[in-house]
This record gives C-alpha cells, sequence and structure tokens, in this order.
C-alpha cells in the first residue's frame, strides 16, 4: 500500500499556508509551522525542496521569508508530494530495467503502471487552490 509519509503531509500543510497569504506577502519560517503545526526544522527542508523545484521564493536577510513561486491554481498536489517524496512509484518494479529479475517477463508489471499513471492523473487534477479553498484547518 502507497502511503504518504509525515515529510508529505507536512509539504501540504506548508504549502497550504503559503496559499492563503496574500499574494507578494513573505512568511517567515517560524510563522508558516507555527500556523500549520509542523516542526520548525523539519519545515525549512520542505521548503528548501519547494525552492529547489520552483514551487517557493525564498528571500534571504531582514524582510526575507517565502512565498509561492506560482499561483496556488498553477500548482499541483502532485508537484507537492514528489517535491518531497521523489516520483510516485507504488512498486520498485517502475523505477527502471534492470531494477527487477523479472524484467522481461513480468506480467504484473503493466498493472503497477496502471496504477500509478491512476494516482498521477488524481494528484495532478487537484490543485493548491482548491485545497486552500476548503473549509478545514490544515
Amino acid at each position: 500500500m502507497m502511503e504518504l509519509t509525515r515529510k508529505g503531509e507536512y509539504a501540504i500543510r506548508g504549502i497550504l499556508y503559503l496559499a492563503r497569504q496574500p499574494q507578494g506577502k513573505l512568511s517567515l519560517v517560524g510563522e508558516i509551522a507555527a500556523a500549520s503545526g509542523v516542526p520548525k526544522t523539519f519545515l525549512a527542508k520542505i521548503l528548501q525542496d519547494f525552492t529547489k523545484v520552483g514551487l517557493v521564493y525564498s528571500f534571504r536577510g531582514t524582510g526575507g521569508g517565502f512565498s509561492l513561486a506560482r499561483t496556488p491554481d498553477r500548482i499541483t498536489l502532485r508537484e507537492v508530494v514528489e517535491a518531497v517524496e521523489g516520483p510516485i512509484l507504488p512498486n520498485r518494479c517502475l523505477i527502471g530495467a534492470g531494477s527487477c529479475e523479472n524484467d522481461s517477463s513480468c506480467l504484473v508489471h503493466p498493472v503497477w503502471k496502471r496504477v500509478r499513471d491512476e494516482i498521477v492523473t488524481i494528484l495532478d487534477g487537484v490543485t493548491i487552490e482548491e485545497l486552500a479553498g476548503e473549509d478545514h484547518p490544515t
């Protein structure tokens, strides 16, 4: 079974907090962490991951902080999850040729690929804007 790790859960909470801020507002790590119930040091690493893949802008120094690099309607749930969890792989055989001893004859491989494709389609179909608009807390 595929399961979102704590890091993935915290990443979603952090990005939702940023998505709910006025456009252009910079938020400090401590502020985001406190509001979303995420340990500050853990969140700092997540925000670095987001910055590396272009989901978040990071500004250093006095008056610095973090803000979304794109509008929330242009960020998908898949991008957020993959930024911290890596590619979605329900089974190691989807990693690529040579990682499974049954590469050429595996009858289950196409099934795992379909599972992955369905998950990707669902996560690509959900934007952070949609999630940020929900009434329940992050």
